[in-house]
């Protein structure tokens, strides 16, 4: 199987079961160090539900990266910036953002948008200042497809996603596979991203689970201040934002 981040032969390294069911061989690049299914042909089957049952940390994760990210958003980008959420889910991490302050907006092709109508992505802004996306990467089923496309709204990706361990984990050592749900097909080293960056002249930093692909240099300090969001530090950047909660409320009542 090609690999669909450098285009390099793979090699099976083990076979599982998907969904209870489905058996499925996985994949793996020496090249990019990059990890993939075969070609996903139960993907219908696993997006019957598009937020799986088993993501309980759903409302924990939008909670949490909107602290990080106004801390991060507010040290890169000044106060008139535009944001994307894309693959947005119901809608809730804009939601919050625009109620701390930022002009951001949803988009996603598979999931009633519940808490950010108003907000979709309509195509009257055609270049974000960044485009976000959490926990989408390990979905893509063709990664450089999706990437080429975001970039060309964009020159800034905000994601989190699991790394791939270097020491590959058998399925049953490593929860993030996701075979339960069979949602899980992309699995990305540190080595995967540096060459995604060199590839479309990005640099890349990362800090565990969140990473920046963006052609602005970033100080890793500002990056590492964005954890300080659990001591309340996202409190201090909103004191210079005014929040579009009732704004919002008066915009889509003219609606």
């Amino acid at each position: 199987m090609t690999c669909k981040i450098c285009s390099k032969e793979n090699k099976v390294i083990f076979s599982g079961e998907i969904l209870k069911k489905y058996k499925v061989d996985y994949f793996y690049c020496d090249t990019c160090k990059f990890l993939q299914t075969e070609e996903p042909y139960w993907l219908n089957e696993a997006y019957k539900y598009p937020i799986n049952i088993y993501d309980t940390g759903y409302m924990f994760r939008n909670i949490y990266y909107s602290k990080r990210l106004t801390i991060l958003l507010s040290v890169m980008f000044s106060k008139n910036g535009s944001f994307l959420d894309y693959a947005g889910g119901y809608g809730v991490f804009v939601r919050l953002m625009r109620d701390n302050g930022f002009d951001f907006y949803w988009d996603d092709k598979y999931t009633e948008n519940k808490f950010a109508k108003g907000f979709e992505n309509n195509g009257k802004i055609t270049n974000y200042d960044a485009i976000t996306l959490f926990e989408v990467f390990e979905h893509l089923d063709n990664p450089t497809v999706e990437i080429e496309n975001l970039l060309k709204m964009t020159k800034t990706l905000i994601f989190s996603t699991d790394i791939l361990p270097r020491s590959i984990p058998n399925l049953n050592q490593w929860d993030y596979y996701g075979q339960e749900h069979g949602q899980h097909i992309s699995f990305y080293s540190i080595e995967t991203f540096k060459f995604i960056a060199k590839k479309y002249s990005l640099n890349y930093y990362n800090d565990a689970s969140l990473h920046i692909l963006t052609n602005l240099k970033i100080s890793n300090l500002k990056i590492k201040l964005t954890k300080l969001a659990k001591f309340g530090l996202h409190k201090f950047y909103l004191y210079s934002r005014k929040s579009k909660t009732y704004s919002d409320h008066l915009l889509l009542k003219k609606l």
